[in-house]
């Protein structure tokens, strides 16, 4: 899917200019460890470049996504374990998405709308309950 939404505004966001680690964890206690090279960005569509969805799902790292990452929906939530303050700012129209989130945290974002500026390593939680289990299978 992938794209832009229209209706929102761009997120400020820097790209990363050296490579960094994000360890993704799972709530069944799986960890994937991603080591980022900017130079490799973007992986895919989804998410805006260098966001931890792209990030995630350019390397096999299950993050559901029900509106192709444009900001339009809240199951791509994570929670930013470590490396927060290297991240791009939420701006008011991801934080009105996450707001329909179950089990916030001071920590939580949008996946899609996150973007790591690469001065810190990250690790990012994948919660459980946002699941799509509606979804179609890969064609």
């Amino acid at each position: 899917m992938g794209g832009t939404n229209p209706f929102i505004r761009s997120a400020g966001t820097r790209f990363p200019t050296r490579a960094f680690r994000i360890v993704y964890r799972a709530a069944d206690g799986d960890t994937t460890s991603v080591d980022v090279d900017p130079a490799k960005l973007p992986y895919t569509r989804d998410g805006l470049p260098g966001s931890l969805l792209e990030i995630a799902l350019g390397h096999d790292v299950g993050i559901d996504h029900a509106c192709g990452g444009v900001c339009a929906c809240s199951t791509c939530h994570v929670i930013v374990r470590e490396g927060l303050e290297s991240c791009s700012e939420a701006t008011d129209d991801e934080l009105d998405q996450l707001d329909k989130a179950p089990g916030l945290t001071p920590k939580s974002r949008l996946a899609c709308q996150c973007v790591p500026d690469g001065t810190r390593d990250l690790v990012v939680e994948i919660p459980d309950w946002n699941r799509n289990l509606v979804r179609e299978t890969h064609h």
